[in-house]
């Protein structure tokens, strides 16, 4: 008798722990539902994809940047590499070469940014606030 009443109880157990994991497994799927809605409402993915492409156009424009523009100005500039120009005052050196250099940087990345914006939404007549 005290035989039956163990099978009995692990029949219950097998069946509380084949519920647990059915339940897990509901919990798992509705889990997934939920986040594919996300990245669909909130364009995720769109903007992964924006954020590898800017990165490479970064890396395109500072190129042009370093090894166009910069050899030209260079050629104007009587001591001729300005990237590493320098004003001292007292013991601290400001490199404002440097800074010339990434202000034309971001001159021409936001300018490129302008000219893809301007031209993708020529074609939206909606108006965003």
């Amino acid at each position: 008798m005290i035989g039956m009443a163990a099978a009995d109880d692990l029949g219950k157990a097998g069946k509380n722990v084949e519920e647990g994991v059915m339940g897990l497994t509901k919990g798992a799927r509705g889990f997934q539902d939920e986040f594919l809605e996300f990245l669909k409402k909130y364009q995720v993915i769109g903007l992964a994809v924006a954020f590898v492409i800017g990165a490479a156009a970064t890396k395109l424009v500072t190129s042009v940047v370093n090894d166009v523009v910069m050899p030209i100005i260079a050629v104007l500039m009587p001591k001729g590499d300005w990237r590493t120009s320098e004003f001292m005052v007292g013991p601290i050196k400001f490199l404002f070469g440097d800074l010339v250099g990434a202000i034309i940087d971001f001159v021409i990345i936001a300018l490129v940014v302008f000219i893809v914006v301007k031209y993708i939404m020529k074609g939206d007549t909606t108006k965003k606030i």
